[in-house]
């Protein structure tokens, strides 16, 4: 909630996200983010995330403070959205993040990050084409997307494979939501859907 009061005191001056009610921005901005954590919360233990396009922070904000054990690294292109994660992040006392004004393909982390995360940022085949050179290549990327379409889950980069994709359920939403989660043609063929 802390978290939320700073967005709200934000976005008065800096426009960070349209959703202005507080309400709505629980439903549709934290318990969206954390609706991941019941299907992922095994990749993200003690893991290194990257959160692409993080825009205010979401969903890396709401993660670091859940899964105090991983370490969230939340990226994005638009100086005024990192300046208030930055703020965010020393406001909230938050030791397991940090904030990067830089876009994803140009971003070279200092070792593989273990899982890539992008909540509302592109098609499946471009997150992955900006992100390829994130992960190693046990590395999950995590799509957190609205409606699933077909066409969009097939048109994947060649070496990499959808290995799930599960509806979520956010309370107070009625919407679809779902996580697609993706992993190199190897990986995925070696590990089965888990």
């Amino acid at each position: 909630m802390a978290y939320l009061q700073e967005l709200q005191r934000w976005n008065k001056a800096y426009n960070l996200t349209a959703i202005r009610d507080p309400g709505e921005m629980v439903t549709r901005h934290i318990l969206d983010s954390l609706a991941v954590l019941p299907a992922a919360s095994e990749w993200l233990k003690d893991a290194r995330v990257c959160d692409v396009g993080a825009g205010a922070g979401l969903p890396g904000i709401p993660w670091a403070l859940a899964c105090p054990g991983a370490h969230i690294t939340l990226i994005d292109s638009i100086g005024k959205k990192v300046r208030f994660m930055r703020h965010a992040i020393r406001t909230l006392a938050i030791d397991n993040a940090e904030a990067h004004q830089v876009r994803a393909e140009a971003f070279d982390g200092t070792e593989p990050f273990d899982v890539v995360v992008c909540r509302a940022f592109a098609s499946l085949h471009d997150f992955i084409e900006m992100t390829a050179h994130l992960a190693g290549d046990d590395g999950r990327w995590l799509a957190m997307k609205g409606k699933l379409v077909d066409s969009e889950l097939a048109q994947l980069p060649e070496g990499f494979q959808v290995s799930r994709a599960d509806a979520l359920h956010v309370p107070g939403l009625r919407e679809d939501r779902h996580l697609v989660v993706i992993e190199r043609v190897a990986c995925a063929a070696g590990m089965g859907s888990a």
